[in-house]
Formats: C-alpha cells, sequence, structure tokens
C-alpha cells in the first residue's frame, strides 16, 4: 500500500492542470479567430464579397445589357422595370452598375498588387543593403510622395493618355513609396533578429533570406495596408473616370457614370445616387474589412 501511494502522480489543481496533447494555433488560425469576432470587420467583408460576386456573375445577374441603348427610356425613374432607373441614353442604371463592380475591383486589386509587387522589393532591397542603395531609393520614395497623389495620378495619365489601362498603371505608381517604405522599415528591425544572423553566418544567400525569412515576417503589415489601399485606389479610379482619364464611354465604369450624369443631378438624381452608394459601399467593405484585419494582424492590438 506504501509503495502504490509512493508511485501515484501528484494531482495538480484545475488550473495548473493541461491537457496531454495540446494542439498548437497557427497565427493565421489565431488571427482568423481574432477577426471573426470583430462585427464590423465581420461587415465590412460581407460587402466586398458582395461585390465581388457581382464582378464575378455579372452576365448572369445583370438584367439587361450594360450598352444598351433607348432614347425613348431616357432618364426614367427607378420602377418594377428599371429598378434603378435608366440615365440619358436609357441604359439600364443596375446593369451598369453590375459591370461597374467588375471594373472598379479590377482596377483596384491589380492597382494595389503591382504596387505592392515593385513597393515591397525596392523597400526590402534599401532595408537590407542600406548605405547607397537604402539613400537612392528613399530619395526616389520621397521625390513620389512630395506630389499630392491625384495630381500624380493626372500628370501619369496626362502623359500616357486617358484610358482604363493607364489609369490603373498611375495608380499603381502612386502607391508604390506607400508599400516601399512600409517594407523598408520592417526590414530594418527583422534584419536585426538572431536568426538573421544566424543564416548570414551559415553561408545562406541573400536572396535566400530575402524571400524565407524576411519577407514572410513582414505579411502582416502588407495584407493590413494592401487591403485599406484597394479601397483608396477604387476612390482614385472613380476620381480619374469623373475627369475623363479614366475608363472611356460606353464603358461603366463609376467615376464615369457619376461623370456622365452630374449634369442631370437635379431633374434625375437617381443617375448620380446609385452609382455614389456603389462607390461608398464598396469603400466602407474594404475599410471595415482593413480595420478588422489590422486588429486581428497587430499583436499590440491584442488585449
Amino acid at each position: 500500500m506504501a509503495e502504490a501511494l509512493h508511485n501515484t502522480p501528484p494531482v495538480l489543481p484545475p488550473e495548473m492542470a493541461r491537457p496531454a496533447e495540446e494542439k498548437a494555433v497557427s497565427p493565421w488560425k489565431e488571427a482568423w479567430r481574432s477577426f471573426r469576432k470583430n462585427k464590423l470587420a465581420i461587415v465590412g467583408l460581407s460587402i466586398v464579397s458582395f461585390f465581388i460576386l457581382l464582378a464575378i456573375f455579372a452576365d448572369l445577374i445583370a438584367p439587361y445589357e450594360y450598352d444598351a441603348t433607348n432614347l425613348r427610356n431616357k432618364n426614367l425613374a427607378p420602377s418594377a422595370e428599371h429598378w434603378f432607373g435608366t440615365d440619358e441614353f436609357g441604359r439600364d442604371i443596375l446593369t451598369r452598375i453590375i459591370y461597374g463592380a467588375r471594373i472598379s475591383l479590377w482596377v483596384g486589386t491589380l492597382s494595389v498588387a503591382g504596387s505592392i509587387i515593385v513597393g515591397s522589393a525596392l523597400g526590402i532591397i534599401a532595408g537590407y543593403y542600406g548605405r547607397w542603395v537604402d539613400a537612392v531609393i528613399s530619395r526616389i520614395f520621397d521625390i513620389l510622395l512630395a506630389f499630392p497623389s491625384i495630381l500624380l495620378a493626372i500628370a501619369v495619365v496626362s502623359v500616357l493618355g486617358p484610358s482604363l489601362r493607364n489609369a490603373l498603371i498611375a495608380i499603381a505608381i502612386i502607391n508604390v513609396p506607400t508599400f516601399g517604405r512600409l517594407l523598408r522599415s520592417r526590414v530594418l528591425s527583422v534584419k536585426e533578429e538572431e536568426y538573421i544572423t544566424a543564416a548570414k553566418a551559415i553561408g545562406m544567400k541573400d536572396s535566400r533570406i530575402l524571400l524565407h525569412h524576411i519577407l514572410p515576417n513582414s505579411l502582416a503589415p502588407i495584407i493590413v495596408s494592401g487591403t485599406l489601399a484597394v479601397a483608396t485606389a477604387i476612390i482614385e479610379a472613380a476620381a480619374l473616370g469623373f475627369l475623363g482619364l479614366g475608363a472611356q464611354a460606353p464603358t461603366p465604369e463609376w467615376g464615369k457614370m457619376l461623370a456622365d450624369s452630374r449634369n442631370y443631378i437635379i431633374d434625375a438624381p437617381w443617375t448620380v445616387l446609385f452609382p455614389g452608394l456603389a462607390i461608398m459601399l464598396t469603400v466602407l467593405g474594404f475599410n471595415l474589412m482593413g480595420d478588422g484585419l489590422r486588429d486581428a494582424l497587430d499583436p499590440r492590438m491584442k488585449n
């Protein structure tokens, strides 16, 4: 009996007891859990998902062709036949908004993707190698940031010519310094970590260190900034379209729709109201989702 008591393991209090096999939770799963708890972030994700589905299934959802004109139906008020009314050429506004979601999301995501690729590459090189390389790249960023973003975009499109593709290029260019400086500051802190020093000590190539160690540890701020930048890019694309420097007629781009309808804001306010609401809701969705990602991925925001 004494021997059995001696071999019996001690009983720990409930607060100190731990399961025998405790599964480790990855940082991304933990971030997703935190993101799901943020109700506003879920609202933003729902709005963005809604417009993405509109863009994907526009051909199936839209009741009419986006360029189908009928002057007899000019500036009709919203009705059962035309839920959002018609514009000055008799085109169905709902249809054009549905197809416009495809264009706005395409411009926003592609321009931000280009900015991330170019800006991240320059920022990583500047932060990792330093010295004159850092000085040259940083001065390029300073020059681009010296101009107001919309004026720089107008200048780029004016040189390249007004078109949706050139508007995309202009928006990508003006956002390069944002991601470049973000990655540069991140690299300056990460490259001083012990595992980077160890990687250099064993003779690991710089390219491998950058791609396999520094870049993966810099993804969180890129994801957050990229999500917020899509919202800004959509506004900038709409502004260029409003000025006639972006999408050209009859392309159903929301900013172009606002520009074409501004003369009818009193007689047919629905021609301006619904494209403006589409822009506002899309930008709101990306901003709410970006704020939620920031709270989920930034350790300083966690309790």
